[in-house]
């Protein structure tokens, strides 16, 4: 799945999201990735949780489906950016985000984050 094929994929699996992505002009892999980890931080500001996991779980989806830029586009803009996404919520519900991530991406999670503390 390309990225013009993963926009459509989160406008049919996202729909309270769409009216902020029609005026975006998606050009690549990456905008839509940090299109949706910009509106992923807004949900966990909000404790907007049933929105957040439909993200979350379309994130997954496109990691395993996605093409290689696809999904270089969500290691290195998702997954690091992880962290300052939650870095202000209470451990639990930190957790619980971290819970609704595939076990793919919590072991990209963890490559990163043992690579950087090197």
């Amino acid at each position: 799945m390309n990225y013009l094929q993963a926009t459509q994929e989160i406008t049919v699996a996202i729909p309270e999201i769409c009216d902020d992505l029609k005026p975006t002009n998606i050009k690549n892999s990456y905008h839509i990735i940090e299109f949706l980890t910009d509106k992923m931080k807004s949900m966990i500001r909000e404790n907007n949780t049933e929105c957040l996991f439909k993200c979350l779980q379309k994130m997954d989806e496109l990691y395993r489906e996605g093409d290689q830029t696809v999904k270089n586009a969500i290691e290195n803009s998702f997954v690091y950016s992880l962290d300052n996404c939650t870095a202000f919520c209470h451990k639990e519900y930190r957790d619980m985000i971290f819970g609704r991530l595939s076990p793919e991406l919590q072991k990209v999670y963890a490559r990163q984050i043992y690579s950087h503390s090197i």
